[in-house]
């Protein structure tokens, strides 16, 4: 784990599945040592954070509280990658295990990964990111939060630059002016002493209107979260655009009354950071004076959905079918049971039907002659041959950048007309990680 200093607190890297435990000093186990204060905060975040019934609102399903003779308490970190913002101004930061910690330089590695990790959730658009434009993403360097806070930045500023929108919006107070239209009885109500005020109702033009109410909330609010003090000086410049927008309240209220027709579509953009940011279910609060807040990605998830659109992508102008979470087998026919859902499914190629399954597993040498492929992952890509009469079962695995990485495909013959065969993608060379893919089922035996 590398920990960085910034303005209000060190930001701290570690990678899935990595164990933290109390004690910046403390290494046993080959655990990563935290400082007291940072991880008693880390802990109470999964423990006090409430809960509505789904994984990500629970911290408990994103990291692992337990303890552990000589290193006393421990947090793991599981299969959930991004960031968590403590109240003390920490960041812990969680990568994807696509690097090793071994390496000549760590720092570098990491970097490496940030970038891959980015550039999968602006493929298949869990980041907003605009087509033409990358924003952001030349540079990994930072935690992902402070990235993050940058992208939605840089897009707030081309807002700014080409000016905010205005809109009517009705105003009602007592004045000293006459204007609009008279409300006669909270006139008499309000100036039976004060005859040069008017109690008035009229239509005001201006940048007060909920979207930009929304944006500066969110300046405000991320302006308290990031540690770096040059984003924090890029946000309070953005600020001054919005002096005479309020903040929001209740955010959650004032997106019932944004508007998205023709003239707002260059607020789209931006209106997705902020959602992401105010939005207590995707950037997770925790309740309280103190706050800490989450953004985590599952992993697997985030895999099988980048590689499923890069293949559809890659056949959209083609006669191959790509389906994904395929439903058109069950194990059993009577009765009908047991569904299967292969994340993959393509038709029309010249190989036949092929089966492709995603895992989110870094495979090794270090394991053993089979590198850690699950025989439970083996009996289901086996059902999968079967049930679909595919000639060809591919699973798809991330290739690690490790030295104990190996050559593939790998080629498994059942001996009864099921063949499995792994191969390990390399996700640095983004879309075109597919490649050796696409070759080997498609060309191999065209």
């Amino acid at each position: 784990m590398n920990a960085r200093p910034s303005a209000r607190g060190a930001a701290f890297t570690l990678r899935e599945y990595d164990t933290l435990c109390r004690g910046a000093g403390v290494n046993a186990y080959g655990y990563v040592g935290l400082p007291e204060k940072t991880f008693d905060q880390l802990e109470k975040f999964i423990l006090e954070t409430p809960t509505a019934g789904d994984p990500l609102d629970d911290p408990s399903m994103l990291l692992a509280l337990g303890s552990r003779p000589g290193a006393g308490r421990t947090i793991t970190a599981r299969n959930y990658v991004g960031m968590i913002a403590l109240p003390d101004g920490s960041v812990v930061e969680i990568l994807p295990k696509l690097y090793d910690r071994r390496a000549e330089n760590p720092e570098q590695s990491a970097e490496r990964a940030r970038r891959t990790f980015l550039h999968m959730l602006r493929t298949i658009g869990d980041i907003p990111s605009k087509v033409s434009r990358q924003t952001g993403l030349g540079t990994s360097r930072g935690t992902l939060l402070d990235i993050f806070i940058r992208m939605f930045a840089e897009e707030a500023l081309l807002l700014v630059k080409r000016g905010l929108k205005s809109d009517y919006r009705e105003h009602e107070d007592n004045e000293r002016f006459y204007k609009g239209k008279l409300q006669v009885s909270a006139h008499i109500r309000h100036n039976a002493v004060h005859r040069e005020r008017f109690y008035i109702r009229y239509d005001e033009f201006g940048i007060d209107r909920p979207e930009n109410r929304l944006i500066k909330t969110t300046l405000e609010r991320l302006i308290r979260l990031t540690g770096s003090s040059r984003i924090q000086k890029e946000l309070r410049m953005l600020l001054d655009a919005f002096d005479t927008v309020p903040s929001c309240a209740d955010p959650a209220r004032e997106w019932d009354k944004v508007s998205m027709d023709r003239n707002m579509q260059e607020y789209r953009t931006v209106l997705d950071w902020c959602r992401i940011f105010l939005d207590s279910r995707s950037f997770t609060p925790l309740g309280g004076a103190d706050r800490a807040y989450a953004l985590l990605f599952p992993m697997e998830r985030i895999f099988e959905r980048y590689v499923a659109l890069l293949l559809k992508r890659r056949f959209a102008e083609s006669s191959v079918q790509v389906s994904t979470q395929d439903t058109a087998h069950k194990l059993f026919e009577e009765p009908a049971r047991f569904p299967l859902r292969p994340d993959i499914v393509l038709r029309g190629t010249p190989s036949g039907t092929i089966v492709m399954d995603t895992k989110w597993k870094m495979l090794s040498r270090r394991y053993g002659r089979d590198y850690g492929i699950s025989q439970s992952d083996m009996y289901q890509m086996y059902a999968y041959g079967k049930k679909y009469g595919a000639k060809k079962v591919v699973l798809l695995y991330p290739r690690a950048n490790s030295e104990d990485s190996f050559k593939t495909p790998v080629e498994y013959d059942s001996g009864d007309g099921v063949k499995v065969e792994v191969m390990l993608l390399d996700l640095e060379l983004g879309e075109q990680c597919v490649d050796e893919a696409i070759h080997s089922i498609l060309l191999a035996e065209s």
